[in-house]
């Protein structure tokens, strides 16, 4: 390929090529070194650097001293839409996905919850705390609130998609709002997600109603950055989906 014949500069069209190409690794393989990349492309390795340099600056490689470049795991876009559920939207993009509950109690409502979820005076709240997995790595801790009226149809929850298990019972949520930030992860957050505190994780607060436009639940999500970039669609329109019909 002669990239000299391409528009723009040599070190971004060579950036896109290699991009492209990172299909076909794995997360942990290295990259052909700058000398073959140089003859292969026949350009300098001053250019391949700069290149690779773009690469490492998306966080799509990581530069090694004494190794090379390494390949690492790929950001997946998570839609956030009305009516998306976090385990079923994995498996649907091909992922195994699956959720653990960790903890299960009842607690007095933050002032927050009182004015999201609507609870009535003295009215405590149940929280349901999950691990979620993808390919049976840790990757967010979740963190669910109800009204204990809800308490009877939540009773039974174990493990899994918490949607899919209240849509089986006749109850479907959709988001009402979602907040979505960053910050750097508590040592609990980074034991359990297997990362280290120096790196970020993503969050986003989500309130959702049931069929009645009711609030139901109040979540709170903690991501590895490294893992999620959340997809956000306007109108609800997935424009993925649409031109691929």
């Amino acid at each position: 390929m002669n990239l000299y014949r391409q528009e723009g500069p040599v070190y971004l069209t060579l950036a896109a090529t290699l991009r492209a190409e990172l299909s076909i690794y794995q997360a942990g393989d290295f990259l052909p070194g700058e000398l073959p990349l140089a003859r292969r492309f026949a350009v300098n390795r001053h250019t391949v650097r700069r290149a690779l340099e773009v690469l490492v600056q998306e966080g799509c490689v990581l530069r090694i001293k004494g190794k090379g470049t390494q390949v690492l795991n790929r950001p997946i876009p998570y839609p956030v839409q009305a009516n998306s559920a976090h385990s079923d939207a994995l498996s649907a993009m091909g992922y195994s996905a699956k959720a653990r509950l960790l903890k299960v109690y009842q607690r007095s409502p933050s002032a927050d919850e009182i004015k999201h979820l609507e609870l009535r005076d003295g009215e405590d709240v149940l929280e349901y705390k999950t691990l979620r997995f993808i390919e049976e790595q840790p990757v967010s801790l979740i963190s669910h609130h109800f009204s204990t009226r809800y308490g009877f149809l939540l009773k039974d929850y174990a493990k899994g998609s918490m949607r899919s298990y209240l849509k089986e019972r006749g109850c479907e949520l959709s988001r009402k709002f979602s907040l979505i930030g960053a910050r750097m992860p508590t040592v609990d957050e980074a034991s359990r997600l297997l990362m280290s505190q120096q790196q970020p994780v993503l969050t986003i607060l989500t309130l959702s109603q049931d069929q009645h436009d009711r609030p139901m639940e109040l979540s709170f999500s903690v991501s590895r950055a490294d893992h999620f970039q959340y997809q956000v669609f306007i109108n609800g329109v997935n424009e993925h989906d649409s031109s691929s019909k």
